[in-house]
């Protein structure tokens, strides 16, 4: 129905070692390394399809779209980052990739958690600084088992289930929370998110960034958490409010946090995140994996073939 000509406005965003290209995506493709707002609207001239990944797309450019692009395809899970009211207004369609990095985004949930459970943060620093004691004088610092504690998941789409399969393996409880009320499923127990955030030991965020999640996880739902409890973010950095977190992490409210997204990406220099003990900090490495960025652009290719079909997938709006 459609011709396949597509932009990609920030392609090196995904091929940053150049291993994991767009050429095979549509018949004929332009790729950008990146590209400001300023030079949107010049870029997509002509093109039927654009591709984004991340990348703000607000609603004043989208309105002066010309009439040749028909869809956005957004390089991810995310799509807060596109001015959606826009798009309809104009008649774009908007889809995403919501399953290519599935089972890698659960392995580094558990990675985390596991990292926590051990205080592999504190012995790593340890040894760097030349103190072996953990080796010498039996082991100083915490060390807990996953089996047995309560793991808190809010959001169960994809990756909230690959998470929940894995930790299930592991014996762990399950405790889950969704947009809307759900009844119970094998081995899963949904509850409402203060709850949820009271009984966790561990509790693991998979939920998209809106306006209503936005810092979600803010100073009273902080205060709701066990001092043992242990936060994980692999979806959306304002998910939580990071001031906040910071606060309680540094007065031991709570045990600790593993982060692989932030609320600023990377984190200021300056961010107490860098040096706390009880953080294990890693960089949006989730999706980055070269196996998971080659799925990635496939699946972006799959959604365009399928649009311009005329069958498309992963509709958004």
């Amino acid at each position: 129905m459609y011709d396949d000509r597509t932009v990609v406005l920030n392609g090196e965003r995904i091929n940053y070692d150049g291993r994991a290209g767009y050429d095979d995506i549509a018949s004929e493709v332009k790729v950008y390394d990146d590209t400001p707002q300023e030079l949107m609207l010049e870029r997509v001239q002509g093109f039927s399809v654009v591709v984004t990944k991340e990348i703000p797309v607000p609603g004043d450019i989208i309105r002066q779209f010309p009439d040749s692009v028909k869809l956005i395809c957004e390089a991810g899970t995310g799509y807060n980052n596109i001015d959606l009211e826009a798009c309809r207004e104009k008649g774009i369609r908007v889809c995403n990739v919501p399953d290519y990095s599935t089972q890698r985004v659960a392995q580094t949930v558990m990675l985390l958690m596991l990292n926590l459970a051990s205080s592999m943060t504190i012995q790593q620093r340890m040894l760097l600084s030349g103190d072996h004691s953990n080796f010498t004088d039996r082991l100083k610092v915490d060390h807990v088992e996953l089996n047995g504690k309560t793991l808190g998941v809010v959001g169960v789409g994809n990756i909230g289930r690959e998470v929940i399969r894995v930790a299930r393996a592991m014996d762990m409880n399950i405790l889950a929370t969704a947009h809307r009320p759900r009844p119970d499923e094998e081995g899963i127990h949904y509850v409402p998110l203060k709850e949820l955030l009271r009984e966790s030991d561990f509790i693991s965020l998979h939920c998209p960034l809106t306006e209503e999640t936005r810092h979600m996880i803010d100073e009273e739902a902080i205060g709701l958490m066990k001092p043992t409890a242990f936060i994980i973010n692999t979806a959306r950095g304002a998910l939580i409010d990071e001031p906040a977190l910071i606060r309680a992490l540094r007065e031991g409210r709570i045990a600790g946090a593993g982060l692989d997204v932030q609320e600023t990406e990377p984190p200021a220099e300056d961010s107490q995140l860098y040096t706390l003990d009880n953080v294990v900090l890693t960089p949006h490495m989730g999706w980055r994996g070269l196996e998971t960025r080659r799925r990635l652009v496939a699946k972006v290719g799959e959604d365009i073939k399928a649009f311009c079909e005329g069958h498309p997938i992963n509709v958004i709006v």
